[in-house]
């Protein structure tokens, strides 16, 4: 538009994919040649807009921390490094072409005073390279410090700041920045107050600049203009404080999606909205200078991706070198040699012994080797016992299944069982009578005497 006196990039759109969640992290080098973004998901993206074609593929994926997220990203002045700042308590160097340099120490949780920590002893917040020393860095944490570092020694830091608090508590630091000429510091507290320090000699924690209440809720991101003469800042209580441009929320029973909002910046005047996702919420975004290109970051549990905003008559480089450059179209004159490939571990000989822990996984699958008792019977026993053949004999068993055995004594009176058979036993004497029958002597009764019962 020719009323577009801000040069605001809207005209065109590209996605960069690959994150499987939210994209919580984004870093653009300064000759906008490279875009590293980092996820809920645990990896780090690099992207190369010299190197990509339409696709627009990353050509490298970092995992910094297994089971940490990525929370923020940030390159050195000279773009041959850049910082890694994840959920755990230590931050990673990593060089431009995405390889591991070293990791900063972490602090003995166990004492107590901050300052005699070598190190962080909480996940981190937030970290960011020096806009001019190439050495330094600055990060912030949840167990409520900053601490400046050394780029050459990952063993300790070379000073902690402990914001100033109402009262004392461990309040964690949720976002920190420094100014475009890294004289001064400046970091957003858990209490809603912004606290800057002036780098100076002997300076220590005590803050230069201490604004209380600067925000009713977290603050999530802390920028300072180009002139250093103001601090913006935004926070999750939706507000905006001095702010050029935010990326807004999806609210649960909102209709409207992520938003990107532009301001002017002496009137704090709504200059232009632009919509980038329907359902998902803007995390990062940035508006790089040389480039003239608004970036973007969106997501959710199941996707993430960096929108890019351009337009062709406004914008250099970036974008557009990639977006005109399309993947060449396979011919059907193409051919390409299948390789045999030679696997000598598939060998047994060199095959890797199973692991115990799949073997102990079969074996307690197994009953007869896990030595797995019967299951209990459910309902009443029998018997007296419980089990499958309702009974300890098998012959019982299959006797009584077969009919051939039945058992009524249950049913019953004991008294008229035994009884049955005293006239048989008494006819027909098959046990103890048979035995004694040639030496058994007559049974002779005393004869009863008349006159002496009378």
């Amino acid at each position: 538009d020719s009323d577009n006196s801000y040069r605001i990039p809207l005209s065109n759109e590209i996605v960069l994919k690959g994150h499987s969640k939210v994209v919580s992290a984004l870093a653009v080098d300064h000759s906008g040649s490279r875009v590293l973004s980092g996820s809920y998901d645990y990896t780090v993206r690099m992207y190369d807009f010299q190197g990509m074609n339409s696709r627009l593929a990353s050509f490298r994926q970092l995992e910094p921390f297994e089971g940490h997220q990525v929370r923020s990203l940030s390159w050195s002045p000279t773009a041959d490094r850049f910082l890694c700042v994840t959920g755990s308590a230590q931050a990673k160097i990593y060089d431009r072409d995405g390889l591991s340099l070293g990791e900063f120490v972490k602090g003995d949780m166990y004492i107590r005073d901050l300052k005699n920590t070598k190190g962080h002893i909480s996940g981190l917040t937030c970290g960011q390279w020096h806009p001019k020393d190439k050495e330094t860095i600055l990060t912030s944490s949840e167990d409520g410090s900053l601490r400046i570092w050394d780029v050459s020694d990952f063993t300790s830091q070379k000073q902690v700041i402990k914001p100033k608090l109402a009262r004392p508590a461990r309040i964690p630091v949720t976002t920190c920045t420094w100014d475009h000429e890294g004289k001064c510091i400046s970091g957003g507290v858990g209490d809603g107050s912004i606290q800057i320090w002036n780098l100076k000699p002997g300076w220590g924690s005590r803050p230069d600049v201490y604004i209380e209440k600067a925000h009713e809720d977290v603050i999530t991101c802390l920028k300072f203009s180009s002139d250093g003469q103001m601090l913006l800042s935004r926070s999750v209580d939706a507000t905006l404080k001095q702010l050029i441009l935010t990326g807004t929320s999806v609210e649960k029973e909102g209709t409207s999606g992520g938003l990107l909002y532009f301001f002017d910046r002496k009137k704090l005047e709504l200059v232009s909205r632009v919509g980038i996702s329907p359902t998902c919420s803007v995390v990062q975004c940035a508006w790089h200078p040389k480039l003239n290109q608004v970036f973007a970051t969106v997501g959710d549990k199941k996707q993430g991706g960096t929108h890019i905003l351009y337009d062709p008559t406004l914008s250099e480089r970036g974008a557009l070198v990639c977006v005109a450059r399309a993947p060449r179209k396979k011919s059907v004159d193409d051919f390409e040699v299948k390789p045999v490939i030679h696997n000598p571990h598939a060998l047994p000989l060199f095959r890797d012994q199973p692991s115990r822990k799949r073997q102990r996984e079969k074996m307690l699958k197994d009953p007869l080797k896990s030595h797995k008792p019967e299951l209990p019977v459910t309902g009443p026993g029998f018997g007296g016992r419980v089990g499958t053949t309702k009974g300890s004999l098998l012959t019982q068993y299959l006797l009584k299944q077969g009919g051939m055995l039945k058992e009524t004594w249950m049913e019953e009176d004991p008294r008229e069982a035994i009884l049955k058979y005293a006239d048989v036993a008494e006819k027909d004497p098959k046990y103890i009578a048979p035995a004694y029958a040639e030496t058994q002597p007559e049974p002779v009764f005393a004869q009863s005497d008349s006159e002496e019962e009378k």
